[in-house]
């Protein structure tokens, strides 16, 4: 569907039937939780594991292994993988274009080149760190494509974002590359980082970004209603009696909240703002109030199971996230659109 185009208007599904998938979908997170907790690269036996999480001895290796390596990395997948699915749900209503992704407004190459700088200038050598950095990069590459994209009588149009998106994430991966070239220590710390991971992340980094995710989740969630009418055009949402600049705004921001503090916790993590939105909308139809909720359940199982299958087919390392979601979310794009076409958002 070409962005900028009427989409059709939201269709009523059974509210029992949606609610019944939002529970079974919460049961299937609980059970990637409780395996991103039991199971990785290094084998400890389950009653180790429950020792650990409810008989914590700190003279025990293993319990601090769990505790501060499976218990935050999963915390970090749970947040960020909810805050991507959101993200990615939300941008495709406000480009009313269900192949457009939290990418397209460069956030990801603007976080990136902030954590450059950061280590290069700024001597940055930590996760902590990075997340500050990453996240003002997020801020800053989404006010430059809004305010390119908001050029001209008409406004910040979907078609005039996409194409400021993509002029600014040109922009922001040759500028990383051209800083990038001038350090090689700085390239063997960022490439750590770019790869997309979970594993070592700290309790540190997880009530770092959680203020921030939460928020975004709160505003995502609040313009659930408007990006209903937003989804059928601007003209049909005005004469709906809703405030178009004032949802894009709203929209824009839960975005830029989500996607920044994700992606700076964990480096860029590919098709989960994609996939998941286009696999949640076949349940749930067009209808962001059952849509959003779907996709901030199903986006962690996505996460977190490939952070847990690539803990044990590499044994004794692990195959870092960001690989495993491109491997595992390409195909089933590729299904969805190639099975049962794009729905529009």
């Amino acid at each position: 569907m070409a962005a900028g185009a009427p989409a059709a208007p939201v269709r009523a599904r059974p509210a029992g039937r949606l609610a019944a998938g939002l529970a079974l979908a919460a049961v299937l997170l609980a059970a990637v939780v409780v395996l991103s907790v039991f199971v990785g690269s290094k084998a400890i036996p389950a009653g180790t594991v429950l020792d650990a999480l409810f008989r914590f001895d700190p003279q025990n290796p293993d319990h601090l292994f769990v505790r501060t390596e499976r218990v935050p990395r999963t915390l970090v997948g749970l947040v960020v993988g909810a805050a991507l699915g959101v993200a990615g749900a939300v941008m495709q209503a406000v480009a009313r274009n269900p192949l457009a992704d939290p990418g397209i407004l460069g956030i990801n190459a603007g976080a990136a080149l902030f954590v450059v700088i950061g280590i290069v200038a700024f001597g940055v050598a930590t996760l902590p760190g990075y997340v500050w950095f990453g996240f003002a990069g997020a801020v800053v590459a989404s006010a430059l494509v809004y305010g390119v994209g908001a050029l001209g009588r008409e406004g910040a149009t979907p078609l005039k974002l996409a194409l400021a998106g993509a002029a600014a994430n040109a922009a922001f991966v040759s500028m990383t590359t051209a800083v990038l070239l001038t350090s090689t220590d700085a390239f063997d710390q960022f490439r750590f980082w770019q790869v997309g991971a979970l594993s070592g992340r700290s309790m540190a980094v997880f009530w770092q970004v959680l203020p921030f995710l939460a928020l975004g989740l709160l505003l995502a969630f609040a313009a659930a209603r408007p990006l209903n009418a937003l989804a059928m055009g601007d003209d049909l949402a005005r004469a709906l009696g809703q405030d178009v600049t004032r949802t894009r705004v709203l929209a824009g921001a839960s975005v830029v909240l989500l996607c920044g503090a994700a992606t700076a916790a964990v480096g860029p993590i590919a098709f989960v703002g994609l996939a998941v939105p286009l696999l949640a909308r076949v349940a749930t139809g067009p209808d962001h109030r059952w849509l959003l909720p779907h996709c901030a359940v199903l986006a962690p199982v996505l996460l977190l199971g490939a952070d847990v299958v690539g803990r044990v087919i590499a044994r004794p390392g692990e195959l870092q996230v960001g690989i495993l979601t491109a491997v595992i979310g390409a195909p089933v794009f590729i299904a969805l659109v190639r099975g049962k076409g794009v729905a529009a958002p």
